[in-house]
Protein backbone atom coordinates (compact mmCIF):
# COMPACT_ATOMS: atom_id res chain seq x y z
CA UNK A 1 0.00 0.00 0.00
CA UNK A 2 1.30 3.41 -0.92
CA UNK A 3 1.76 6.06 1.61
CA UNK A 4 -0.88 8.55 2.03
CA UNK A 5 -0.16 12.73 2.80
CA UNK A 6 -0.85 14.91 5.62
CA UNK A 7 -1.67 18.63 5.46
CA UNK A 8 -1.07 20.99 8.36
CA UNK A 9 -3.88 23.15 7.62
CA UNK A 10 -3.82 26.32 9.98
CA UNK A 11 -7.70 27.10 10.09
CA UNK A 12 -7.12 30.91 11.01
CA UNK A 13 -8.83 32.41 14.49
CA UNK A 14 -12.11 31.03 14.22
CA UNK A 15 -14.52 33.35 11.35
CA UNK A 16 -14.38 30.41 9.28
CA UNK A 17 -14.09 32.90 6.02
CA UNK A 18 -10.57 33.68 7.44
CA UNK A 19 -9.41 30.14 6.34
CA UNK A 20 -7.11 29.71 2.84
CA UNK A 21 -8.42 28.79 -0.46
CA UNK A 22 -5.94 25.84 -0.01
CA UNK A 23 -6.71 25.01 3.32
CA UNK A 24 -10.25 24.18 2.17
CA UNK A 25 -9.26 22.63 -0.35
CA UNK A 26 -7.25 20.12 1.53
CA UNK A 27 -10.32 19.80 3.67
CA UNK A 28 -12.55 18.69 0.96
CA UNK A 29 -10.08 15.82 -0.14
CA UNK A 30 -9.14 14.42 3.38
CA UNK A 31 -10.05 10.93 3.76
CA UNK A 32 -9.38 11.83 7.42
CA UNK A 33 -9.19 15.07 9.32
CA UNK A 34 -7.70 15.25 12.87
CA UNK A 35 -8.67 18.31 14.59
CA UNK A 36 -8.22 20.57 17.62
CA UNK A 37 -9.99 22.71 19.81
CA UNK A 38 -9.30 25.96 18.38
CA UNK A 39 -9.89 24.92 14.43
CA UNK A 40 -13.56 26.31 14.03
CA UNK A 41 -16.31 22.67 13.83
CA UNK A 42 -18.32 24.74 11.44
CA UNK A 43 -15.21 24.15 8.68
CA UNK A 44 -15.90 20.12 9.12
CA UNK A 45 -19.58 20.95 7.16
CA UNK A 46 -16.91 21.12 3.83
CA UNK A 47 -15.73 17.49 4.35
CA UNK A 48 -16.25 14.50 2.27
CA UNK A 49 -19.08 12.93 3.84
CA UNK A 50 -17.31 9.71 4.28
CA UNK A 51 -14.25 11.33 5.65
CA UNK A 52 -13.62 10.05 9.38
CA UNK A 53 -13.22 12.62 12.55
CA UNK A 54 -10.78 12.36 14.92
CA UNK A 55 -10.97 14.85 17.64
CA UNK A 56 -7.70 15.80 19.11
CA UNK A 57 -8.67 18.50 21.46
CA UNK A 58 -6.52 20.22 24.25
CA UNK A 59 -7.83 22.74 27.15
CA UNK A 60 -5.66 24.41 29.90
CA UNK A 61 -7.08 21.22 32.64
CA UNK A 62 -7.81 18.37 29.71
CA UNK A 63 -6.05 16.72 27.23
CA UNK A 64 -7.71 14.76 25.01
CA UNK A 65 -4.74 13.21 23.51
CA UNK A 66 -0.85 14.35 24.57
CA UNK A 67 1.14 15.74 21.28
CA UNK A 68 2.69 12.48 21.21
CA UNK A 69 -0.04 10.57 20.86
CA UNK A 70 -1.25 13.02 18.11
CA UNK A 71 1.97 12.15 16.23
CA UNK A 72 1.40 8.56 16.22
CA UNK A 73 -2.17 9.28 15.24
CA UNK A 74 -0.83 11.01 12.29
CA UNK A 75 1.74 8.72 11.19
CA UNK A 76 -0.54 5.97 11.42
CA UNK A 77 -3.27 7.45 9.29
CA UNK A 78 -0.31 7.93 6.77
CA UNK A 79 0.49 4.67 6.67
CA UNK A 80 -2.45 3.44 5.62
CA UNK A 81 -2.24 5.51 2.91
CA UNK A 82 -4.74 7.78 3.64
CA UNK A 83 -5.00 11.85 2.95
CA UNK A 84 -4.97 13.49 6.25
CA UNK A 85 -5.71 17.24 7.07
CA UNK A 86 -4.67 17.72 10.07
CA UNK A 87 -6.81 20.97 10.95
CA UNK A 88 -5.62 23.57 13.92
CA UNK A 89 -6.52 27.18 15.06
CA UNK A 90 -4.11 30.29 13.51
CA UNK A 91 -1.14 28.34 12.01
CA UNK A 92 0.41 25.31 12.15
CA UNK A 93 4.08 26.84 12.72
CA UNK A 94 3.11 30.08 15.25
CA UNK A 95 3.01 27.75 18.79
CA UNK A 96 1.18 25.16 16.99
CA UNK A 97 3.29 22.85 17.24
CA UNK A 98 3.23 21.75 13.64
CA UNK A 99 6.87 21.50 13.39
CA UNK A 100 7.30 18.39 15.85
CA UNK A 101 4.09 16.90 14.06
CA UNK A 102 5.91 17.79 10.72
CA UNK A 103 9.36 16.40 11.73
CA UNK A 104 7.85 13.05 12.62
CA UNK A 105 5.72 12.37 9.43
CA UNK A 106 9.47 12.74 7.98
CA UNK A 107 10.83 10.27 10.29
CA UNK A 108 8.17 8.33 9.14
CA UNK A 109 8.90 8.35 5.35
CA UNK A 110 5.04 10.45 4.86
CA UNK A 111 4.60 13.38 2.49
CA UNK A 112 3.20 15.96 4.64
CA UNK A 113 3.02 20.08 3.14
CA UNK A 114 2.45 22.94 5.87
CA UNK A 115 -0.37 25.00 4.80
CA UNK A 116 -0.10 28.51 6.35
CA UNK A 117 -3.07 29.67 8.33
CA UNK A 118 -3.89 33.52 9.32
CA UNK A 119 -2.52 33.50 12.91
CA UNK A 120 -4.47 35.15 15.59
CA UNK A 121 -1.40 37.29 16.89
CA UNK A 122 -2.68 38.92 13.74
CA UNK A 123 -6.21 39.20 13.33
CA UNK A 124 -7.42 38.81 16.25
CA UNK A 125 -6.52 42.44 17.90
CA UNK A 126 -7.90 43.43 14.41
CA UNK A 127 -11.69 42.22 14.88
CA UNK A 128 -10.93 44.30 18.66
CA UNK A 129 -10.20 47.74 16.64
CA UNK A 130 -6.03 47.22 17.23
CA UNK A 131 -3.71 47.21 14.95
CA UNK A 132 -0.30 45.64 15.95
CA UNK A 133 1.68 47.80 14.04
CA UNK A 134 0.87 52.15 13.32
CA UNK A 135 3.69 54.48 12.38
CA UNK A 136 2.41 56.68 14.73
CA UNK A 137 3.36 54.34 17.75
CA UNK A 138 5.49 51.64 16.96
CA UNK A 139 7.70 49.86 13.68
CA UNK A 140 7.81 46.25 15.17
CA UNK A 141 5.84 44.01 16.78
CA UNK A 142 7.24 40.51 19.30
CA UNK A 143 4.85 37.25 19.06
CA UNK A 144 5.78 35.20 22.39
CA UNK A 145 4.87 32.60 24.57
CA UNK A 146 2.57 33.18 27.55
CA UNK A 147 2.39 29.30 28.43
CA UNK A 148 5.80 29.00 29.69
CA UNK A 149 6.12 27.69 33.25
CA UNK A 150 6.13 30.16 35.83
CA UNK A 151 8.48 28.27 37.97
CA UNK A 152 11.20 27.70 35.44
CA UNK A 153 14.69 27.95 36.62
CA UNK A 154 15.03 28.83 33.45
CA UNK A 155 13.55 31.16 31.16
CA UNK A 156 13.65 31.35 27.28
CA UNK A 157 11.67 34.40 27.27
CA UNK A 158 14.68 37.53 27.56
CA UNK A 159 12.29 39.72 30.07
CA UNK A 160 15.07 42.57 30.13
CA UNK A 161 14.50 42.86 25.84
CA UNK A 162 11.20 42.73 25.89
CA UNK A 163 10.47 45.54 28.48
CA UNK A 164 12.62 47.84 27.04
CA UNK A 165 11.43 46.38 23.44
CA UNK A 166 9.35 50.03 22.22
CA UNK A 167 7.33 48.01 19.81
CA UNK A 168 3.80 46.07 20.64
CA UNK A 169 4.28 43.00 22.46
CA UNK A 170 1.63 39.91 21.74
CA UNK A 171 1.49 36.86 24.23
CA UNK A 172 -0.39 33.91 22.79
CA UNK A 173 -1.88 31.02 25.26
CA UNK A 174 -0.96 33.34 28.27
CA UNK A 175 -4.02 34.50 30.15
CA UNK A 176 -3.60 31.67 32.96
CA UNK A 177 0.10 33.29 33.14
CA UNK A 178 -1.11 37.14 33.01
CA UNK A 179 0.17 38.05 36.53
CA UNK A 180 3.83 36.68 35.39
CA UNK A 181 3.98 38.10 32.76
CA UNK A 182 2.99 41.67 33.95
CA UNK A 183 5.36 41.49 37.11
CA UNK A 184 8.16 40.42 34.91
CA UNK A 185 7.80 43.51 32.51
CA UNK A 186 7.36 45.60 35.12
CA UNK A 187 10.13 44.60 37.23
CA UNK A 188 12.50 44.32 33.81
CA UNK A 189 11.81 48.58 33.53
CA UNK A 190 8.45 48.50 31.66
CA UNK A 191 5.87 51.44 32.40
CA UNK A 192 3.20 50.26 34.14
CA UNK A 193 0.92 52.79 32.44
CA UNK A 194 1.33 51.01 29.13
CA UNK A 195 -1.95 50.08 27.99
CA UNK A 196 -2.79 46.60 27.59
CA UNK A 197 -5.84 44.73 26.26
CA UNK A 198 -6.99 40.56 26.51
CA UNK A 199 -8.90 39.59 23.60
CA UNK A 200 -11.16 36.07 24.08
CA UNK A 201 -12.43 33.78 21.24
CA UNK A 202 -11.24 36.94 18.79
CA UNK A 203 -13.13 36.77 15.26
CA UNK A 204 -16.17 34.67 16.89
CA UNK A 205 -19.59 35.70 18.31
CA UNK A 206 -18.19 35.01 21.77
CA UNK A 207 -15.28 37.64 21.28
CA UNK A 208 -14.81 39.78 24.62
CA UNK A 209 -12.25 42.58 24.84
CA UNK A 210 -10.77 43.45 28.39
CA UNK A 211 -8.54 46.69 28.61
CA UNK A 212 -6.32 48.40 30.84
CA UNK A 213 -2.71 49.32 32.18
CA UNK A 214 -0.10 46.94 33.30
CA UNK A 215 -0.73 48.08 36.51
CA UNK A 216 -4.35 47.15 37.00
CA UNK A 217 -5.11 44.61 34.37
CA UNK A 218 -4.84 41.57 36.57
CA UNK A 219 -7.77 42.91 38.51
CA UNK A 220 -9.76 43.89 35.40
CA UNK A 221 -9.50 40.46 34.23
CA UNK A 222 -10.45 38.76 37.04
CA UNK A 223 -13.44 41.23 37.75
CA UNK A 224 -14.21 40.33 34.05
CA UNK A 225 -14.25 36.17 34.67
CA UNK A 226 -12.45 36.51 31.50
CA UNK A 227 -10.74 32.63 31.10
CA UNK A 228 -8.39 31.11 28.31
CA UNK A 229 -8.44 31.16 25.17
CA UNK A 230 -7.84 34.69 24.57
CA UNK A 231 -4.21 36.95 23.37
CA UNK A 232 -2.74 39.59 25.09
CA UNK A 233 -1.64 42.60 23.38
CA UNK A 234 0.83 45.31 25.20
CA UNK A 235 1.67 48.75 23.75
CA UNK A 236 0.41 51.89 22.46
CA UNK A 237 -1.64 51.02 19.97
CA UNK A 238 -4.23 49.11 22.39
CA UNK A 239 -5.62 52.77 22.86
CA UNK A 240 -6.31 52.91 19.27
CA UNK A 241 -9.41 50.62 20.26
CA UNK A 242 -12.25 52.81 20.56
CA UNK A 243 -11.63 54.44 17.30
CA UNK A 244 -11.23 51.30 15.01
CA UNK A 245 -13.55 48.83 16.68
CA UNK A 246 -15.81 47.71 13.86
CA UNK A 247 -16.38 44.15 14.44
CA UNK A 248 -18.07 44.45 18.01
CA UNK A 249 -20.36 47.39 16.65
CA UNK A 250 -22.07 45.71 13.87
CA UNK A 251 -26.02 45.12 14.38
CA UNK A 252 -25.94 41.41 15.01
CA UNK A 253 -22.52 40.65 16.90
CA UNK A 254 -22.57 38.24 19.49
CA UNK A 255 -26.00 36.54 17.72
CA UNK A 256 -24.83 33.00 16.52
CA UNK A 257 -27.78 31.77 13.86
CA UNK A 258 -28.77 28.43 12.80
CA UNK A 259 -29.91 28.24 9.35
CA UNK A 260 -32.09 25.57 8.63
CA UNK A 261 -32.77 25.73 4.58
CA UNK A 262 -31.31 23.47 2.47
CA UNK A 263 -27.41 23.71 1.62
CA UNK A 264 -28.04 24.95 -1.78
CA UNK A 265 -30.20 27.88 -0.67
CA UNK A 266 -28.36 28.49 3.01
CA UNK A 267 -25.64 30.69 1.59
CA UNK A 268 -27.69 33.81 0.81
CA UNK A 269 -29.17 34.12 3.87
CA UNK A 270 -25.81 33.57 5.52
CA UNK A 271 -24.03 35.92 3.79
CA UNK A 272 -26.72 38.47 4.68
CA UNK A 273 -26.60 37.83 8.80
CA UNK A 274 -22.85 37.33 8.74
CA UNK A 275 -22.75 40.99 6.78
CA UNK A 276 -24.63 42.74 9.80
CA UNK A 277 -21.74 40.60 12.47
CA UNK A 278 -23.37 37.50 12.85
CA UNK A 279 -22.16 33.55 12.79
CA UNK A 280 -24.54 32.02 10.54
CA UNK A 281 -24.57 28.12 11.06
CA UNK A 282 -25.75 26.29 8.10
CA UNK A 283 -28.26 23.41 8.94
CA UNK A 284 -29.70 22.06 6.36
CA UNK A 285 -32.85 20.40 7.46
CA UNK A 286 -34.67 19.85 3.81
CA UNK A 287 -32.81 18.88 0.47
CA UNK A 288 -34.87 19.55 -2.60
CA UNK A 289 -34.55 16.90 -5.36
CA UNK A 290 -36.44 16.17 -8.48
CA UNK A 291 -39.75 14.18 -8.05
CA UNK A 292 -39.51 10.31 -8.39
CA UNK A 293 -41.92 10.29 -11.47
CA UNK A 294 -40.68 13.21 -13.87
CA UNK A 295 -43.70 12.19 -16.40
CA UNK A 296 -46.11 14.78 -15.11
CA UNK A 297 -43.86 17.79 -14.97
CA UNK A 298 -42.40 16.60 -18.64
CA UNK A 299 -45.87 16.88 -20.23
CA UNK A 300 -46.96 19.71 -18.35
CA UNK A 301 -43.82 21.57 -19.77
CA UNK A 302 -44.43 20.02 -23.45
CA UNK A 303 -48.22 21.20 -23.19
CA UNK A 304 -46.97 25.08 -21.29
CA UNK A 305 -48.20 26.85 -24.83
CA UNK A 306 -51.96 25.40 -24.27
CA UNK A 307 -52.15 27.15 -21.02
CA UNK A 308 -53.67 30.95 -20.03
CA UNK A 309 -51.80 31.35 -16.67
CA UNK A 310 -48.71 29.21 -15.19
CA UNK A 311 -48.36 29.84 -11.46
CA UNK A 312 -45.05 29.64 -10.20
CA UNK A 313 -44.87 29.79 -6.25
CA UNK A 314 -40.80 30.14 -5.95
CA UNK A 315 -37.60 29.73 -7.11
CA UNK A 316 -37.09 26.46 -6.97
CA UNK A 317 -40.51 25.76 -8.78
CA UNK A 318 -38.78 27.86 -11.46
CA UNK A 319 -35.39 26.13 -11.59
CA UNK A 320 -37.41 22.47 -12.06
CA UNK A 321 -39.67 23.98 -14.49
CA UNK A 322 -36.84 25.28 -16.78
CA UNK A 323 -34.55 22.14 -16.28
CA UNK A 324 -36.99 19.88 -17.48
CA UNK A 325 -37.66 22.65 -20.92
CA UNK A 326 -33.67 21.90 -21.10
CA UNK A 327 -33.35 18.34 -20.58
CA UNK A 328 -36.20 18.40 -23.54
CA UNK A 329 -34.59 21.09 -25.99
CA UNK A 330 -37.22 23.62 -25.27
CA UNK A 331 -36.68 27.02 -24.46
CA UNK A 332 -39.27 30.34 -23.48
CA UNK A 333 -41.07 29.77 -27.19
CA UNK A 334 -43.17 27.07 -25.80
CA UNK A 335 -44.55 28.84 -23.79
CA UNK A 336 -46.59 31.09 -26.48
CA UNK A 337 -49.00 33.81 -24.91
CA UNK A 338 -49.00 31.95 -21.74
CA UNK A 339 -49.54 34.68 -18.99
CA UNK A 340 -47.06 34.13 -15.81
CA UNK A 341 -47.95 34.72 -12.19
CA UNK A 342 -44.97 34.92 -9.42
CA UNK A 343 -45.20 34.82 -6.04
CA UNK A 344 -42.43 36.94 -4.54
CA UNK A 345 -39.50 39.51 -6.06
CA UNK A 346 -37.09 36.64 -6.20
CA UNK A 347 -38.98 34.20 -7.97
CA UNK A 348 -40.17 36.75 -10.54
CA UNK A 349 -36.51 37.55 -10.70
CA UNK A 350 -35.44 34.19 -11.45
CA UNK A 351 -38.30 34.14 -14.41
CA UNK A 352 -36.90 37.60 -15.67
CA UNK A 353 -33.36 36.10 -16.40
CA UNK A 354 -34.56 33.72 -18.27
CA UNK A 355 -36.39 36.26 -20.65
CA UNK A 356 -39.76 35.59 -19.03
CA UNK A 357 -41.60 39.40 -17.70
CA UNK A 358 -44.43 38.57 -14.44
CA UNK A 359 -47.68 39.68 -15.39
CA UNK A 360 -48.93 39.38 -11.78
CA UNK A 361 -47.34 39.50 -8.81
CA UNK A 362 -49.28 40.03 -5.65
CA UNK A 363 -47.80 42.52 -2.86
CA UNK A 364 -48.06 40.09 -0.40
CA UNK A 365 -46.07 36.68 -0.80
CA UNK A 366 -48.88 33.89 -0.16
CA UNK A 367 -51.58 32.11 -1.65
CA UNK A 368 -54.65 33.81 -0.73
CA UNK A 369 -52.46 37.19 -1.93
CA UNK A 370 -52.24 35.12 -5.49
CA UNK A 371 -56.45 34.51 -5.49
CA UNK A 372 -56.68 38.44 -4.89
CA UNK A 373 -54.46 39.52 -7.50
CA UNK A 374 -55.64 37.53 -10.17
CA UNK A 375 -59.73 36.94 -9.03
CA UNK A 376 -60.28 39.93 -11.98
CA UNK A 377 -57.92 38.26 -14.51
CA UNK A 378 -58.85 34.55 -14.28
CA UNK A 379 -62.03 33.64 -16.78
CA UNK A 380 -64.12 30.79 -16.47
CA UNK A 381 -62.48 27.83 -18.05
CA UNK A 382 -58.91 29.46 -18.16
CA UNK A 383 -56.22 26.69 -17.92
CA UNK A 384 -54.13 27.47 -15.18
CA UNK A 385 -50.35 25.58 -14.48
CA UNK A 386 -49.30 25.19 -11.04
CA UNK A 387 -45.57 23.80 -11.04
CA UNK A 388 -44.67 23.76 -7.37
CA UNK A 389 -43.42 21.64 -4.07
CA UNK A 390 -44.68 18.27 -3.40
CA UNK A 391 -46.03 19.57 0.01
CA UNK A 392 -47.57 22.75 -0.90
CA UNK A 393 -50.97 24.10 0.78
CA UNK A 394 -53.88 23.12 -0.96
CA UNK A 395 -55.83 26.45 -0.81
CA UNK A 396 -54.22 27.64 -4.17
CA UNK A 397 -55.39 25.20 -6.03
CA UNK A 398 -59.39 24.90 -4.94
CA UNK A 399 -59.07 28.66 -4.82
CA UNK A 400 -58.19 28.81 -8.50
CA UNK A 401 -60.76 25.93 -8.93
CA UNK A 402 -63.97 28.47 -7.62
CA UNK A 403 -63.20 31.29 -9.86
CA UNK A 404 -63.71 28.93 -12.54
CA UNK A 405 -60.39 27.62 -13.35
CA UNK A 406 -59.24 24.64 -14.52
CA UNK A 407 -56.09 23.45 -12.65
CA UNK A 408 -53.71 21.22 -13.68
CA UNK A 409 -51.33 21.15 -10.07
CA UNK A 410 -47.72 19.08 -11.07
CA UNK A 411 -45.04 18.39 -8.70
CA UNK A 412 -42.05 20.14 -10.13
CA UNK A 413 -39.45 19.24 -6.81
CA UNK A 414 -39.57 17.19 -3.77
CA UNK A 415 -38.84 18.53 -0.28
CA UNK A 416 -37.01 15.87 1.15
CA UNK A 417 -35.33 15.57 4.48
CA UNK A 418 -31.49 16.24 4.77
CA UNK A 419 -28.92 13.14 4.53
CA UNK A 420 -25.87 15.11 5.29
CA UNK A 421 -26.53 17.22 8.86
CA UNK A 422 -24.06 16.51 11.23
CA UNK A 423 -26.59 16.31 14.31
CA UNK A 424 -24.10 15.37 17.23
CA UNK A 425 -22.69 18.70 16.39
CA UNK A 426 -25.62 20.60 16.62
CA UNK A 427 -26.81 19.06 20.04
CA UNK A 428 -23.02 19.69 21.40
CA UNK A 429 -23.73 23.43 20.43
CA UNK A 430 -27.00 23.55 21.91
CA UNK A 431 -26.22 21.50 24.77
CA UNK A 432 -23.43 24.49 25.38
CA UNK A 433 -26.06 27.29 24.83
CA UNK A 434 -23.67 28.33 21.44
CA UNK A 435 -26.91 28.56 19.37
CA UNK A 436 -28.77 32.33 20.03
CA UNK A 437 -31.25 31.84 17.31
CA UNK A 438 -32.99 29.20 15.34
CA UNK A 439 -34.26 30.41 11.84
CA UNK A 440 -37.35 28.74 9.68
CA UNK A 441 -37.94 29.48 6.13
CA UNK A 442 -40.96 27.06 5.22
CA UNK A 443 -43.02 24.58 7.17
CA UNK A 444 -40.72 21.77 6.05
CA UNK A 445 -37.69 23.52 7.96
CA UNK A 446 -40.00 23.29 11.18
CA UNK A 447 -41.03 19.71 10.92
CA UNK A 448 -37.74 18.33 9.72
CA UNK A 449 -36.06 19.86 12.37
CA UNK A 450 -37.90 18.75 14.82
CA UNK A 451 -37.38 15.59 13.81
CA UNK A 452 -33.93 15.77 14.03
CA UNK A 453 -33.03 16.51 16.94
CA UNK A 454 -35.91 14.08 18.17
CA UNK A 455 -36.04 13.90 21.86
CA UNK A 456 -33.61 16.73 22.55
CA UNK A 457 -36.18 19.61 22.56
CA UNK A 458 -35.54 20.72 25.85
CA UNK A 459 -32.04 22.24 24.36
CA UNK A 460 -33.99 24.80 22.29
CA UNK A 461 -35.65 26.22 25.27
CA UNK A 462 -35.06 29.92 25.59
CA UNK A 463 -33.59 30.12 21.95
CA UNK A 464 -34.72 33.02 19.93
CA UNK A 465 -37.21 31.65 16.82
CA UNK A 466 -37.35 33.66 13.57
CA UNK A 467 -40.05 32.43 11.09
CA UNK A 468 -40.38 33.73 7.13
CA UNK A 469 -44.09 34.67 7.49
CA UNK A 470 -47.12 33.44 8.93
CA UNK A 471 -47.12 30.54 7.33
CA UNK A 472 -44.20 29.00 8.89
CA UNK A 473 -45.09 30.46 11.85
CA UNK A 474 -48.22 28.66 12.14
CA UNK A 475 -46.32 25.38 11.98
CA UNK A 476 -43.96 26.19 14.64
CA UNK A 477 -46.29 27.34 16.83
CA UNK A 478 -48.81 23.99 16.00
CA UNK A 479 -45.48 22.01 17.09
CA UNK A 480 -45.27 23.33 20.07
CA UNK A 481 -42.66 25.96 19.66
CA UNK A 482 -42.75 29.89 20.88
CA UNK A 483 -42.00 32.12 17.64
CA UNK A 484 -40.39 35.37 18.40
CA UNK A 485 -40.03 36.77 15.01
CA UNK A 486 -42.01 36.69 12.37
CA UNK A 487 -41.03 38.48 8.93
CA UNK A 488 -43.52 41.05 7.47
CA UNK A 489 -42.36 41.18 3.79
CA UNK A 490 -42.25 37.27 3.41
CA UNK A 491 -38.66 37.26 2.05
CA UNK A 492 -34.90 36.64 3.16
CA UNK A 493 -34.54 40.11 3.59
CA UNK A 494 -37.60 40.57 5.15
CA UNK A 495 -36.33 37.74 7.83
CA UNK A 496 -32.65 39.45 7.72
CA UNK A 497 -34.77 42.75 8.25
CA UNK A 498 -36.87 41.60 11.05
CA UNK A 499 -34.01 39.55 13.22
CA UNK A 500 -31.97 42.98 13.16
CA UNK A 501 -34.71 44.92 14.23
CA UNK A 502 -35.82 42.58 17.08
CA UNK A 503 -32.35 42.67 18.08
CA UNK A 504 -31.71 46.46 18.20
CA UNK A 505 -35.22 47.89 19.30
Amino acid sequence: MSKGKVYLIGAGPGDIKLITVKGLECIQKADVIVYDRLANPRLLSYRRQDAELIYVGKSPDRHTMTQDEINKVLVEEGLKGKVVARLKGGDPYVFGRGGEEGEELRKAGIEFEEVPGITSAISVPAYAGIPITHRDFTASFTVVTGHEEPGKETSNVNWPRLAMDPGTLVFLMGVGNLPQIVENLVANGKDANTPIALIRWGTRPEQRVVTGTLANIVEEVQKAGLKSPAIIIIGQVVTLRDTLRWFEDKPLFGKRVLVTRSREQASVLSEKLENLGAEAWEYPTIKIQEPDDLAALDKAVQEAGNYNWIVFTSVNGVKAFFARMKAQKLDIRALKDAKICAIGPKTAEELEERGLLVDVMPEVFRAEAVIEAMKDKIQPGDKVLLPRADLARQVLVDSLIQLGAEVNEVIAYQTVMADETDTQLLLEKLQDKEIHVLTFTSSSTVTNFLTLIGENRELIEGITIACIGPITAETAEKNGLKVDICAEKYTIDGLVEAIQNYFTK
